[in-house]
């Protein structure tokens, strides 16, 4: 679980997303951070025991969890601070491309979630291959209970209007071959962070994502 005093600290972040602030409400910001360290680190020993390719190559939680700095030189928000904590759980860490899981901390947009977002054009060519050849494996990944329990299919936000080159518009796995993300993310409401079953939760989700991960992978290489 973790403290309310984490959420509430995202939450006057995001009324006061500015240096002075930030420079005055420092410590609450270390205790928050310790507190999704400690999280982190709760749901790496999860990972361990589901995913063997985790388990090949030990993470540890600093080389998960993404700076709270933003980087504004090429943004028109100008804002220093993201209001978020976020981690990225994968093989090898958050620097290797790879798929894998993600948590998000925002009050009012926290989520769980996998797979692999915006691959560069190599990687993204060979997971459209690897689909196309093993549709129905594919699809089947995404009927299993495991994955149904906890979500209703990959996310659209990002997908060509028209079938990328070398498909036929009428190819069977048109539809996902048109994404440019292969991703799927489960939604938490405030309340359900601060409770006890919070990491059991995160963790029987991300087992749902396991062998979707594992595909993606596969086709990474």
């Amino acid at each position: 679980m973790l403290k309310a005093t984490t959420l509430s600290f995202l939450t006057d972040l995001k009324a006061n997303n500015n240096k002075p602030w930030f420079d005055a409400n420092r410590p609450a910001y270390e205790a928050a951070k310790g507190d999704f360290i400690q999280f982190v680190t709760t749901l790496i020993d999860g990972l361990n025991t589901i995913d063997p390719a985790i388990s090949e190559t030990p993470l540890q939680a600093k080389s998960c969890i993404f700076r709270i700095n933003r980087d504004v030189r090429f943004s028109a928000n100008k804002s220093p601070y993201k209001t978020n904590f976020g981690a990225w759980f994968n093989k090898g860490g958050k620097k290797l491309e790879s798929a894998g899981y993600y948590f998000n901390l925002e009050p009012g947009r926290s989520f769980i979630a996998g797979g692999l977002y915006m691959p560069d054009a190599t990687i993204l060519a060979t997971i459209r291959q690897e689909i196309d050849y093993n549709l129905a494996e594919f699809e089947s990944l995404l009927m299993q209970p495991a994955f149904t329990k906890h979500f209703t299919g990959l996310n659209r936000g990002e997908a060509l209007q028209r079938p990328p080159k070398g498909y036929a518009a009428d190819n069977p796995a048109i539809e996902y071959l048109k994404l440019k993300s292969f991703t799927s993310s489960h939604n938490l409401v405030d309340d359900a962070l601060t409770k006890s079953s919070l990491s059991k939760r995160t963790i029987d989700v991300f087992a749902g994502l396991q062998p979707f991960v594992q595909f993606l992978n596969r086709a990474v290489g």
